[in-house]
């Protein structure tokens, strides 16, 4: 294992410019920002210019002079990224209360059966939203797949899913755990066939791969923005709806800002009759605030690179857990084909959560490592190809060698953290 091809590798990054519009620690290496992506410089500019002028000095009259037209401008800002067009992203609230807007005027609207279908790979909130939808449905419980392995889903085992029980499907783009990535326009295509839609999470996924809603013929999906968008903790999550699908959906949340008028403080609802009926409450700034550099920063960059150093990015990783890693019981957990993978590797060893804690400790041998743990044996490394160096692998490699050559963790108490 040779440092000098890490070196050369980011010599020849077409993105290394990229690093330096962040707030980075010389003191450690950051492979977590598939879990919650790093601060943009200029985010740090636009919220104190939010706090100290806008609601210091501008107060209420902010709302007329920018705040109501933020989301609607970060949203043409995210449909860009997302090959959507603008009137069909909407940003706001969280991932699961977008999910379960859709979902339910889904159900409601009839245009399918009330067939709720999500599989084991979900996200596991993701799969307690549909599970509460369903009772108010009369739905007996969500079809949930099981597949016979934790790395890869099998494909027809869900089109047999769908042309069994065809209706609503909810799946994660990238699955949160081995970082497998469905073939998004194939099951699109599949589920119109058999009268079904797939409501895809996007979280995973937005901001490191290469997303095109309108070309994999996408219907409907949700994300977040705070892990490889760097749009911070607490930064709001988005929905988007097909416009052919639009008008035949009611929001299940009849809240303010969806209204036609908001400030006509009407008695009666009227809901807006495009996507701002998906609006709820008051929109949250200062979250959203800090949304509009990550998604700059991307837009710039553009995601068919960031997609093409992820993958070259994640095969240089494993290459190196295969070479030097093997004999220390460690076993790769993510799929092997990059067009399979999304910017995450995730590997396994017994002590993993130990493991774990020792990299994120550091030693005079190595940097402190930043990267997570998931039940009962991962380790997942988020590669977020805007600000990891293929010199941050290297090393990263190098760690993982001392800590399981000395055995050092087993000086780490295995009692967890309350957020591991």
């Amino acid at each position: 294992m040779k440092l000098k091809q890490a070196i050369e590798l980011d010599r020849k990054d077409s993105l290394k410019k990229y690093k330096s519009h962040f707030l980075n620690s010389k003191k450690e290496i950051y492979l977590n920002g598939n879990s919650l992506g790093k601060l943009p410089i200029k985010s740090i500019e636009k919220i104190r210019k939010t706090i100290d002028y806008e609601w210091g000095d501008r107060l209420v009259r902010s709302w007329d002079e920018k705040w109501l037209d933020l989301s609607r401008n970060l949203e043409k800002k995210l449909a860009k990224i997302l090959g959507a067009k603008k009137r069909e992203v909407k940003i706001g609230d969280s991932t699961s209360i977008n999910l379960y807007q859709i979902v339910f005027s889904l159900l409601k609207s009839n245009l399918y059966k009330k067939s709720l279908i999500s599989d084991s790979f979900n996200f596991p909130s993701d799969n307690y939203i549909i599970e509460g939808i369903s009772s108010n449905f009369n739905i007996k419980n969500p079809t949930i797949i099981n597949y016979s392995q934790d790395i890869s889903a099998e494909i027809n085992l869900i089109e047999k899913t769908i042309k069994k029980s065809p209706g609503i499907l909810c799946l994660s783009l990238v699955s949160y755990k081995s970082g497998w990535m469905y073939p998004l326009k194939k099951l699109n295509d599949y589920a119109k066939k058999n009268n079904s839609i797939i409501v895809w999470d996007l979280s995973h996924a937005v901001g490191a791969t290469h997303i095109d809603l309108k070309k994999t013929n996408t219907l409907a999906a949700v994300g977040c923005s705070y892990k490889f968008l760097n749009g911070g903790p607490g930064a709001p999550g988005f929905l988007f709806v097909d416009n052919s699908i639009q008008s035949k959906l009611e929001n299940p949340i009849k809240g303010w800002f969806g209204h036609k008028l908001p400030f006509k403080f009407s008695d009666k609802y009227e809901a807006a009759n495009n996507i701002n009926k998906f609006d709820i409450g008051t929109p949250g700034v200062l979250s959203m605030v800090g949304m509009e550099a990550g998604l700059d920063i991307i837009t710039k960059a553009t995601t068919k690179s960031i997609r093409k150093k992820s993958i070259s990015q994640s095969e240089y990783f494993i290459s190196l857990i295969n070479q030097e890693l093997d004999s220390y019981n460690v076993k790769i957990e993510s799929p092997r084909d990059p067009l399979n993978r999304g910017s995450h590797v995730t590997i396994s060893h017994p002590e993993s959560w130990r493991i774990c804690r020792a990299l994120a400790k550091g030693s005079k041998k190595y940097p402190k490592i930043i990267c997570d743990y998931r039940p009962d044996k991962y380790i997942r490394f988020g590669i977020s190809p805007l600000y990891t160096s293929f010199q941050d692998l290297y090393h990263t490699i190098n760690a993982l060698i001392e800590i399981l050559k000395t055995e050092s963790y087993k000086k780490i108490k295995k009692e967890k953290n309350r957020v591991t």
